[in-house]
């Protein structure tokens, strides 16, 4: 093994300040495990983390990235989960095993890989063994890595905190990594998936992975299509991915004692919604921060009983983040992932 690795870095927020430095290959401690990274997967967030949108205490120098998928190659002393040789996906957020998150009131937690704690884009990263999950045998290393943000936070909504059940509607805006997870998780559940994009070729794609409705939301009312198509019935569960004004929009499409998992901020943090629906329909509106671990290891027997494979827009080597962030910027369909 040489002695020193690779990862990209960066000593403030802003693209222009990542570098791809050498570092010496890290050491794991007592109950630590140290894994080659064969494949780091990005989110929407990751680019909100590096420009500075998402405001949090780095510890700089930072390393960003949440989500990878590696082997492990060592072990600290008294580490028991994991042996050298097995596969192993991160964990988004490393503290939450289970049940609620620590935190109060006043300081909700938040406390993440690439943000709190350094990230994934690295050759090695040695971490303690609890922030670990093993990957499905089902996928490849660039596809596990595309679970532990995207795939976990569908599965949080829509299973975890939504019950999901055989013969509700499903309603998935656009067609980004979470949005794709959760077309195919719902219908390895048995909904009925709608799925609205502005790119009709985006449409035909989602329609190819099982989705039964296609909506063009720049063609036409998104809403009212969503009348006509359930006789005015309304969506069970809505994964609203956009956030600011386009809560007002799920908020009508919303069936009545229907649920609203708030996901994404697109549009921005700030939402008003109008009382009057909130009040007659009396919805569930939830915030998924993605989930917890238990929630993961249950997503992973998902996927290699049910055969559910991340779609991936685009593969690229390590030393080509800058591009992989320019294709974030432009709107996959589905995950972009770096590997080595």
């Amino acid at each position: 093994m040489t002695e020193t690795m690779q990862r990209w870095t960066m000593n403030a927020v802003g693209r222009e300040h990542l570098q791809l430095t050498e570092s010496a290959i890290p050491q794991p401690g007592p109950h630590q495990v140290r894994v080659k990274v064969n494949a780091v997967a990005l989110n929407y967030r990751d680019k909100m983390v590096i420009e500075g949108t998402m405001p949090l205490d780095l510890p700089l120098p930072f390393t960003p990235a949440s989500d990878m998928a590696g082997v492990v190659d060592a072990v600290g002393s008294g580490s028991m989960r994991f042996r050298p040789g097995d596969r192993v996906i991160s964990t988004f957020s490393p503290d939450w095993i289970e049940g609620k998150p620590d935190g109060d009131a006043r300081i909700p937690p938040y406390r993440t890989a690439g943000g709190t704690y350094q990230g994934m884009l690295a050759e090695y990263v040695v971490v303690d063994e609890n922030w670990l999950s093993a990957a499905p045998g089902t996928l490849d290393d660039a596809e596990a890595s595309t679970l532990p943000c995207a795939g976990l936070t569908a599965w949080f909504a829509l299973v975890e905190r939504g019950h999901l059940r055989a013969g509700e509607s499903v309603l998935v805006q656009g067609t980004g990594g979470v949005a794709l997870f959760a077309l195919q998780i719902a219908k390895a559940h048995g909904a009925q998936v709608f799925v609205t994009s502005g790119s009709e070729e985006k449409l035909l794609r989602a329609k190819a992975l099982g989705a039964d409705h296609g909506i063009h939301r720049l063609r036409e009312d998104w809403v009212e299509s969503i009348y006509q198509l359930t006789q005015d019935r309304g969506i069970d569960h809505i994964v609203e991915t956009v956030g600011g004004s386009n809560l007002v929009n799920s908020l009508r499409a919303v069936a009545i004692h229907g649920r609203i998992s708030v996901i994404g901020v697109l549009e921005g943090f700030d939402i008003a919604i109008p009382a009057s629906l909130l009040l007659l329909k009396s919805p569930q509106i939830q915030g998924i921060a993605v989930g917890h671990r238990r929630a993961l290891e249950d997503l992973v027997r998902a996927v290699d009983a049910n055969g559910i494979k991340p779609v991936i827009d685009q593969r690229y080597r390590f030393d080509q983040l800058p591009a992989a962030l320019d294709h974030l910027d432009r709107g996959p369909f589905g995950k972009i992932v770096l590997t080595r």
